[in-house]
């Protein structure tokens, strides 16, 4: 059997040559030298703009001298609102995993559905058995974050619990094409639930890192339960009016195992310690890890676990911020602060002593002796604390953050979102979405004033670098070759001083709020998704970390969050950049009535009137092998046109769309070019060769073109 070399997504055999020189023919082996990624234009209409909008496309050239173009297109898996064997994807269910019901409108009672899907992890567990449809079976973990609007239109967030899924997918072994069988929900009820999950990350050893983030204020909730999310998201979650829940039950990081027999157990990591956790994400190491924390007046953590693969017992640090320069997005030196050292037992029995944030503090309403002014998130405002004797160990992981800012670590953070990793070069990636607030200058001198930026409403990608031999601020060694010694502003955003024509407050060319992060170790690509206030759609960027191109891939509906993003290198054979929207028509921003108005029907008409979120992927991306077998580089595409016209069809081309229809007497064949299917009268048919563009003309693979104009 013949190695398998250049294998996209969608196909086994690709694109047209764009040339094929002279020299081509060598017994050298051929492998990739370089990829580009050729984006898409912003949408600037109603219609595209309230949709999943791309024409962009990946050029790989190989050391031969070819090149091949793959045109990119956006594959819906499933909207949050879809049934799968009759369980909405997204919907809301209780401790003994029954649909939680909204009677907000009580003569029409309905199950809660988020429209709001967040992280992916898309995985394959070795033993699985096939699926129905015969392709390799594989599972994806999916965030719902939370229920935006009950059916009344009042607010549900952090009210109603969230949830995960489990999908199982089908993979087509012909041309890698997914397709969703099955979904149940995951079982939290062994942890007391799942507060609002965000991001997530597939760890090393091919487990899912949840997520909880925006934890309650355990200090607001020890003066009054009502004045936080806490007691209706417990009564809710446990269908009973009497119980009044805890805070420090969430917070944290949950890890999810998916098992053969396709069931799933769920542990959350105390250990870990409890802030807005954003997301983990896991150093080759397998045990160095660091997060987002979410929110204003946030911290930045780094996590060593005792054993490799195993996150119930390590060491928790935090940074402090020396600054070097605040141009480009600023640069600074990091100093990690040692915060303890816990197990998940030591930290999980804190909490079923019931201890409150009373038993961990000391308060006072000034400056005072002994005690300490901060300022973090969750409270947003300045107290001045005391760890009360003894008390050390649960205030570092139960108040990870009030417990770092008191050992002086920097706590002006901003909006520090998704977190990801470039094994080769050491380097972590931390999207910053609004670099405003704490990390601009305080002119009232009232916290510490670490970090002096400027302020950039569009937000900034941080590039980390990672070392060995570092030590603590106490002079410890850290025990870990995955230590950042350094941060500074890697890709930054353009605020505008007016808006444009169509009321963007960021340039539309450039990255603004970055969010989820995802990187392509063999592409040497960084994925961007954007959570924007600034822009009227949200993007998906492509940046090559070598030549610092930067590309827009997908344009999203207006008002949608791009969320879900994981890029799985050549998972057999093929690779997926996973890719979510969720609420979308939820414009933050001002624009014309009349854009407003069309924005709003369009919407409604494709999302379920603004009820559905969506998971679904970008299809097309090529998967790269070390070295390529000659016979993936020939193509059979043909130009569809001049052959149909040659035997008495029409062709119908939209541009919009990238959709050619073939008609020759009653019969039709439509596709979408850079797409793995045809539909032939009606019926959908597999490709081996995904169609393309041939010198401008949209082609198809010769035997397909030829069975049907005979």
């Amino acid at each position: 059997m013949k190695k398998k070399a250049l294998l996209p997504v969608l196909a086994l055999s690709l694109a047209i040559p764009f040339s094929v020189p002279a020299h081509a023919v060598t017994n050298a082996p051929i492998t990739v030298k370089s990829v580009e990624f050729l984006g898409t234009d912003a949408s600037n209409n109603a219609a595209d703009m309230a949709k999943v909008y791309t024409n962009a496309s990946v050029k790989v050239t190989y050391s031969n001298g070819v090149e091949k173009l793959y045109p990119l297109t956006y594959k819906t898996l499933f909207k949050s609102t879809d049934k799968i064997n009759g369980t909405p994807a997204g919907l809301s269910v209780d401790a003994k995993g029954k649909p939680i019901l909204d009677n907000s409108i009580p003569t029409d009672p309905q199950p809660f559905v988020s429209d709001d899907p967040d992280s992916n992890s898309l995985l394959q567990v070795q033993g699985m058995a096939p699926t129905a449809l015969g392709g390799n079976p594989l599972s994806l973990v999916t965030h719902y974050e939370y229920i935006t609007k009950d059916n009344a239109g009042t607010s549900a967030y952090g009210i109603i619990p969230a949830s995960m899924s489990l999908t199982t997918i089908d993979q087509n072994k012909t041309n890698g094409m997914l397709k969703a069988t099955d979904l149940k929900k995951i079982d939290f009820s062994g942890v007391n639930g799942l507060w609002i999950p965000c991001n997530g990350s597939l760890s090393p050893w091919n487990t899912h890192l949840g997520s909880e983030e925006y934890e309650a204020d355990a200090r607001a909730f020890a003066a009054d339960p009502t004045k936080t999310y806490v007691a209706s998201y417990t009564q809710s979650y446990y269908q009973d009016k009497t119980k009044r829940g805890n805070p420090y039950l969430y917070g944290y990081i949950p890890e999810v195992t998916v098992n053969a027999d396709n069931s799933t157990s769920v542990v959350k990591h105390y250990s870990m310690g409890r802030f807005s956790h954003e997301l983990s994400k896991v150093m080759p190491d397998n045990r160095t890890v660091y997060f987002g924390d979410d929110g204003s007046n946030t911290m930045m953590f780094m996590y060593i676990a005792d054993k490799e693969k195993d996150l119930t017992a390590g060491t928790l640090y935090a940074a402090k911020w020396h600054q070097t320069s605040d141009q480009n997005g600023g640069a600074a030196n990091l100093e990690w602060i040692k915060l303890g050292h816990a197990t998940d037992a030591e930290v999980k029995s804190y909490l079923d002593k019931g201890l409150t944030f009373n038993d961990l503090f000391e308060t006072a309403d000034k400056e005072t002796p002994g005690f300490t002014k901060i300022k973090t998130y969750p409270s947003g405002t300045v107290e001045y604390l005391k760890v009360k004797p003894g008390m050390e160990q649960a205030a570092a992981f139960l108040e990870a953050r009030r417990y770092g800012a008191i050992q002086g670590a920097t706590y002006e953070f901003n909006k520090m979102e998704g977190v990801t990793l470039n094994a080769k070069d050491k380097k972590v990636y931390v999207a910053m979405s609004y670099v405003e607030k704490g990390m601009t200058v305080d002119s009232k001198n009232e916290l510490q004033d670490d970090i002096k930026l400027p302020k950039m409403s569009s937000g900034v990608t941080y590039e980390l670098s990672l070392q060995g031999g570092q030590s603590d601020r106490s002079g410890n060694p850290i025990d870990s070759q995955y230590v950042a010694g350094t941060m500074q502003g890697l890709i930054v955003g353009e605020d505008l001083a007016k808006p444009d024509a169509l009321g963007n407050l960021a340039n539309v060319d450039k990255v603004a709020n970055p969010d989820n992060l995802s990187y392509s170790e063999d592409m040497r690509t960084l994925f961007i998704g954007e959570d924007s206030g600034l822009h009227i759609n949200n993007n998906v960027w492509a940046y090559n970390i070598d030549t610092k191109k930067l590309s827009r891939l997908v344009s999203l509906p207006a008002g949608a969050e791009g969320t879900g993003l994981q890029m799985v290198d050549n998972l057999n054979g093929y690779s997926y950049l996973m890719s979510n929207l969720q609420h979308p028509g939820d414009l933050e921003i001002k624009v014309s009535d009349s854009l407003r108005s069309e924005l709003d029907r369009e919407i409604n008409k494709n999302f379920v009137n603004k009820k559905a979120g969506v998971v679904g992927y970008l299809s097309g991306m090529p998967a790269l092998e070390k070295e390529v077998d000659p016979e993936s580089l020939k193509s059979t595409l043909t130009p569809v046109r001049t052959a149909a016209e040659a035997k008495g069809a029409t062709v119908a081309w939209d541009g919009s769309t990238k959709t050619v229809t073939i008609t020759k007497g009653t019969r039709t064949l439509t596709f979408i070019v850079g797409d793995n299917v045809v539909v032939i009268d009606g019926k959908e048919q597999a490709l081996t060769e995904l169609s393309n563009f041939q010198n401008d003309r949209a082609a198809l693979p010769m035997n397909v073109l030829n069975d049907f104009l005979k």
